[in-house]
């Protein structure tokens, strides 16, 4: 018999694995040329979303691309050649919103990772990653429930498919994780 935490452990994952089909991958591309193509990528999310944007933020740093996360203080100004990419499960947060608004008239490039292909955050973007997951501040638009709280499985699923995403720059970059490990922080 299975422990518990085994059974919603392998719950969960199959939850994910569900999400994670429904990705459309030619997006998945078509943003990996995006983030190859700019000078410098900026990166914007809040919440439990900010943080796995964060977590991005850091692998393209370790890639050797200029990054830079919106709100730090060392974070520039930004212009058309740039990339923005926001993360925004509802895609009303309305701190992005302003964010991607000011963006837009500077002709900034903006791709954005939600569950609302048709929120304010969407009709700003000029690419949409779709995560299909359920969430509290959305009704429902697909037929998956998750067992876990809130926005856990959107932010799950961002996680994976934004790591997936380096493991593919990693290959067409031609960089190897001990390569990468020469740009992690050595001031710790």
């Amino acid at each position: 018999m299975k422990s518990q935490f085994r059974q919603t452990s392998i719950r969960i994952n199959d939850e994910v694995n569900h999400v994670l089909k429904e990705i459309d991958e030619q997006q998945i591309t078509l943003f990996m040329d995006d983030v190859l193509s700019k000078d410098r990528i900026f990166i914007a999310g809040v919440g439990r979303t900010g943080l796995m944007m964060k977590s991005f933020s850091m692998r393209l740093m370790h890639l050797g691309l200029k990054v830079f996360y919106i709100g730090e203080t060392n974070t520039p100004s930004v212009n058309h050649n740039d990339l923005l990419i926001v993360g925004s499960g509802s895609g009303e947060t309305l701190s992005l919103v302003s964010i991607t608004e000011k963006a837009k008239k500077l002709g900034v490039k903006m791709v954005l990772f939600t569950i609302d292909d048709l929120s304010t955050l969407a009709k700003q973007a000029s690419r949409i990653i779709k995560i299909s997951a359920p969430s509290p501040k959305l009704q429902k638009s697909n037929n998956l429930d998750s067992i876990q709280p809130m926005g856990s499985l959107f932010e799950q699923s961002l996680l994976i498919t934004l790591e997936t995403i380096v493991v593919l720059l990693m290959e067409r970059l031609g960089l190897d994780s001990e390569t990468m490990f020469k740009n992690h922080a050595n001031l710790e």
